[in-house]
């Protein structure tokens, strides 16, 4: 049995290469390393892993080859590996000091144990390969969208033919309440491809939001030769999306090309992602006007921007208000996302409400702090003044500029106003003092008098204890000031410096 064995392995070994090649659409000389591998363990088993085995396969006659390995050295501590220089020599008069000799071992019979365990590392390379191979072909892919066939469904989970390979598609790359089994065709978008234990793994979406990016593309012959340009979009997956479209071409209507004749090109995608309602914006590079066509179809009456703090205002109808919003505040929602703007939505009387409340508060402000009446309060902050360092710090002549000031009055306010601002400080300062607050906390930068009395109020005092804290706690901390997490994370670096000064320096 064992002779026959045998006999079949050397005979037949470059027809099983073939085959296994062209079934898994792997090299063949691929398959014969590992046949190569898996027949070098199974000799070793019989003449010693001592030994430094080495197994080849003729590529014509399928002969199997085997040699041992033999390092020649001056004097032989180890026969097994090792041939002295004298005994190499007499071999061949070129051998020298640190070559490596091949010594023939006579052919061996496989036995069942040996074959099998040859039959197990060859199914383990060739799986290997195919893994690789897989891996290679699907890495190039990530962005693109395939079809693919459902082979089974575990706990909501998909996992789906791809011809060369097999893809996942979890429950939440799915859109919402839709259902598959198995032997349904489906269409996904690759967002990525990883080496994993068990294999490398494509992963898969249908709630991506480039899904939706890629769908448009194959409808819109525009999108896809790129005359068309996809700025931005915010999904919420099965229920609502919106997209933000832009052209260079004037004589192109973006919004139409993408809707379609009747509707026929926006229908096509609807339907692909289970009808979910599209809403195709125009996109601008005026922020003002993007949140305007992106709150769509709600009217907007009014646009008030602080670009400092990333937020919009937006004044609608009051009738039309719920549908600025929209279901459970989808709209704003979608739009904000669309544009990277947070959206505050107001009524006009929510909006006039609003600035009476403003103006009664920043009047009160200038009337305590510069000691002038209503009218001149009322008017400065008419004029758009919200702190008294605008006041004490700009140009005279924008004072000048307001009805009913003359040089008199721009003077006396500014004089008012850096009296007002320098008391201020003062009385700061020695509240940040009686808090224990250092005087090095100033050398930080950036750190306000009224700051520091706010950190202090926190047990912040040193710059140690300022060095310990995050951005977000600073944020937290000082929250009622005006200032950027670039700007809180730079004095924390600073703080932070001395601890990776040499103290040997």
């Amino acid at each position: 049995m064992t002779q026959f064995s045998s006999r079949i392995i050397r005979q037949d070994l470059l027809n099983v290469a073939d085959t296994v090649a062209r079934e898994k659409g792997i090299d063949r000389d691929s398959v014969i390393e590992a046949m190569e591998m898996a027949l070098q363990k199974a000799a070793r088993a019989k003449y010693g892993f001592e030994i430094d085995l080495r197994v080849s396969i003729d590529r014509l006659s399928g002969e199997i080859i085997l040699n041992r390995i033999l390092t020649v050295v001056e004097e032989v501590h180890n026969p097994s590996t090792e041939i002295s220089l004298a005994e190499a020599q007499l071999k061949s008069p070129s051998n020298q000091l640190g070559d490596e000799l091949k010594d023939p071992l006579p052919p061996m019979d496989f036995g069942r144990v040996a074959a099998q365990t040859a039959k197990q590392v060859v199914v383990q390379r060739v799986r290997d390969v195919e893994r690789e191979k897989q891996y290679e072909e699907f890495k190039d892919k990530i962005g693109d969208v395939v079809n693919g066939l459902i082979r089974r469904v575990e706990y909501g989970n998909l996992f789906l033919d791809l011809g060369r390979g097999e893809g996942l598609l979890r429950r939440d790359d799915l859109i919402p309440r839709e259902t598959y089994r198995a032997g349904d065709r489906i269409r996904a978008y690759i967002y990525d491809v990883r080496k994993e234990t068990k294999g490398p793994q494509v992963f898969l979406s249908r709630n991506h939001n480039q899904f939706m990016v890629k769908l448009f593309a194959q409808e819109v012959p525009e999108i896809y030769d790129g005359v068309i340009e996809i700025k931005s979009v915010a999904r919420d997956p099965g229920s609502r999306a919106k997209i933000a479209v832009f052209t260079a071409d004037h004589s192109i209507d973006p919004v139409g090309a993408c809707v379609g004749m009747r509707g026929s090109r926006v229908q096509a995608v609807v339907n692909e992602l289970q009808g979910e309602k599209i809403d195709i914006v125009p996109w601008s590079s005026n922020p003002a006007t993007f949140v305007v066509n992106a709150l769509a179809p709600a009217e907007v009456i009014k646009v008030v921007m602080d670009e400092e703090a990333g937020r919009i205002e937006v004044v609608v109808p009051d009738e039309q208000l719920s549908l600025a919003i929209g279901r459970r505040g989808q709209n704003v929602r979608l739009a904000s996302q669309l544009t990277g703007w947070t959206i505050d939505i107001l009524t006009e009387k929510e909006e006039s409400e609003k600035r009476t409340e403003e103006l009664k508060t920043k009047s009160a402000h200038f009337i305590e702090a510069l000691n002038v009446d209503e009218v001149v309060a009322h008017l400065l902050v008419g004029e758009g003044f919200s702190t008294v360092e605008e006041i004490a710090f700009v140009h005279p002549d924008d004072l000048r500029s307001i009805e009913g000031f003359d040089d008199e009055i721009a003077g006396e306010l500014q004089a008012r106003a850096q009296k007002n601002l320098k008391e201020t400080e003062a009385k700061l300062t020695q509240a940040y003092k009686d808090l224990g607050v250092e005087e090095s906390m100033l050398e930080l930068g950036a750190l306000t008098p009224a700051m520091l009395v706010k950190l202090g109020e926190n047990k912040i005092k040193t710059q140690d204890d300022f060095a310990e804290l995050a951005v977000d706690e600073v944020k937290e901390i000082l929250s009622g000031f005006n200032i950027h997490d670039e700007t809180i994370g730079a004095i924390i670096m600073k703080a932070r410096a001395k601890w990776f000064e040499d103290p040997a320096s």
